[in-house]
């Protein structure tokens, strides 16, 4: 009888804490096609990361450790997994990291400077070498990639908004600006740096220029319309995932690199008038600011303006997505590490944290 009594303290318990934080999502894909996937769930783990303002971006390392773009603060924050603040390094409105293989970390943010007297402000490219500091943030030296010379100083509109690392250490960052009626160098761009070994075995950062083949002001598959964020696979073919908040049809794109005997470039993983996939609805989005994927290939997008998370699984089908005013308030960055979603509620200066669980009920 005390066996049976436990066993119903215990599904009892169950119940009522999965009544309370828990959103539904899809189980993780598993690499094979789900025609009926089991339902998953996920849990909102507390407390809340609070004392951020605007927080932007964030982004797991590779150590691991937690890095946050605390745009409104005007810094990069360092935090253990427990949401410890490690420290920080102050950068002008960061908002964008990623980190590469050498534990470089990338940032995306603004820097000023005075020119003939009047105070400028431009966007800037930052790369800090962790490696050479020992993972001390604080301490790290922080070098500017860009604007590499003067003659960019030209651009003060123009900003940097996304870094995806490959899996040789290129990198490919989404540029972002009004001026985008010139066919060579319009401010809308997604331009590649490589990383070149110098004869001391040291590397140095190589701007390869915008690459070919992308719309500055297009609607269709291969636009660059004012991109937000981009993310890559951990792949060898060079699979991104970028996003987009100006006026196109296709405001998240995946994209897979190709090689023919007539083309090299970028191509979207779907057709749409041959695979009508959910990834591609039209309205499906209104202004998606981050993504990120996770082992199983599945992609996770935080639209602002729909204050909401959609998830794909890696055939283009939408996953049990959540959100609304309730939820999230102008949501601008996603990450995922170890069963666990970050997600920057940006509207409400936090970060909110939910794991996957397998409790159905």
């Amino acid at each position: 009888m005390k066996k049976i009594l436990l066993v119903l303290f215990v599904v009892t318990s169950m119940y009522f804490i999965s009544c309370g934080d828990k959103l539904d999502l899809t189980e993780f894909s598993t690499g094979k096609k789900i025609e009926n996937p089991s339902d998953t769930s996920y849990i909102q783990l507390k407390p809340v990361w609070e004392g951020f303002k605007n927080p932007s971006d964030i982004m797991i390392g590779k150590e691991p450790f937690i890095y946050v773009a605390d745009t409104d603060n005007d810094r990069v924050v360092m935090m253990n997994t427990a949401g410890l603040i490690l420290g920080s390094v102050s950068i002008r409105k960061p908002v964008a990291l990623a980190q590469d293989y050498r534990l470089n970390l990338y940032v995306c943010a603004e820097f000023d400077t005075t020119i003939g007297g009047e105070s400028k402000v431009f966007g800037a490219l930052y790369k800090i070498d962790l490696f050479a500091s020992g993972n001390q943030l604080w301490t790290a030296q922080l070098k500017r990639l860009l604007p590499a010379t003067s003659s960019h100083f030209q651009k003060e509109r123009r900003r940097y908004t996304g870094i995806a690392v490959l899996y040789d250490n290129s990198y490919l960052v989404t540029r972002v600006g009004p001026d985008n009626s010139s066919p060579i160098d319009p401010d809308n761009a997604l331009i590649e740096f490589t990383q070149v070994k110098n004869s001391d075995g040291t590397y140095r950062d190589s701007l390869m220029g915008r690459l070919p083949n992308f719309e500055a002001n297009g609607s269709g598959l291969l636009s660059i319309n004012q991109p937000s964020s981009i993310t890559a696979f951990n792949r060898k073919n060079k699979e991104i995932v970028t996003t987009q908040t100006g006026n196109t049809s296709f405001k998240v794109q995946w994209l897979r690199f190709i090689i023919t005997t007539d083309y090299a470039g970028y191509v979207s993983k779907f057709d749409p008038t041959i695979e009508p996939v959910d990834f591609l609805k039209p309205n499906k989005f209104n202004a998606p600011e981050d993504v990120t994927v996770d082992n199983s290939n599945n992609v996770f997008v935080v639209d602002s303006k729909k204050d909401s998370l959609f998830k794909f699984n890696q055939f283009g089908t939408e996953q049990h997505s959540f959100g609304g005013p309730t939820v999230f308030k102008n949501p601008k960055g996603v990450a995922f590490h170890d069963k666990t979603l970050y997600v920057c509620d940006s509207g409400n200066n936090r970060i909110i944290r939910f794991i996957l669980s397998t409790d159905t009920n």
